[in-house]
């Protein structure tokens, strides 16, 4: 007896969640936190959030620190997972620990990171690095004239490894010189500028 056979249902696309860092007090902005900077009548946060969701990720989560609770208020963030961190002051590393922390429930295959202080990265260098996404064991990282920067891409598989290492402001940057190999290079040096905002020099030199 022949049996047949029914189709399989098809594959659900594999999500890329897009990671927000935005924790940071701006201490050499006067205690701003760079979450509530402004330029163009849009808070960083906002900015950031924007270009992450036009970039392809359909959700976003926010790791606040600083005075989360007025980012809170003043911020339009709908649709965000807003993450508390308390330990923001210890570094960047704290921020991502806990923005991959509250990801391991999602289901998502990686997490695309950013950081607020950066508004010249837009939608355009989101999509270039989500778009290397492969599989749980990706790893991928803009480049900028061949210098690895924002975002970065890490899939499933490293987010064990990558909040074991994280420590002060390092990040993911142990992790990535030790997996330097797996990292595949997006060059989005047409596309995006991505100097730090870290003074009120830098915020007036912005177009």
């Amino acid at each position: 007896m022949t049996e047949s056979l029914s189709p399989s249902a098809p594959t659900a696309p594999v999500e890329v969640v897009g990671l927000l860092l935005a924790a940071g007090g701006g201490r050499r902005l006067g205690g701003c936190p760079k979450a509530l900077l402004e330029h163009r009548g849009e808070l960083f946060v906002e900015r950031a959030v924007r270009a992450l969701r036009d970039g392809g990720c359909t959700r976003v989560h926010v790791v606040l620190g600083a005075t989360a609770d007025v980012v809170r208020e003043r911020a339009d963030l709908p649709g965000c997972v807003l993450v508390d961190n308390p330990d923001w002051r210890e570094g960047m590393g704290s921020s991502l620990r806990a923005g991959l922390a509250s990801l391991r429930e999602s289901g998502a295959g990686a997490a695309l990171v950013c950081l607020v202080d950066q508004p010249g990265i837009g939608a355009a260098a989101v999509a270039r690095v989500r778009a290397a996404y492969r599989s749980p064991g990706t790893l991928a990282a803009a480049t900028y004239a061949g210098e690895r920067g924002h975002p970065v891409l890490f899939g499933a598989d490293h987010w064990d490894g990558i909040a074991a290492s994280a420590t002060g402001d390092r990040g993911a940057r142990a992790y990535l010189k030790e997996h330097a190999g797996a990292v595949v290079a997006v060059e989005c040096g047409d596309v995006a500028e991505p100097s730090d905002i870290d003074t009120f020099s830098d915020l007036e030199r912005l177009e």
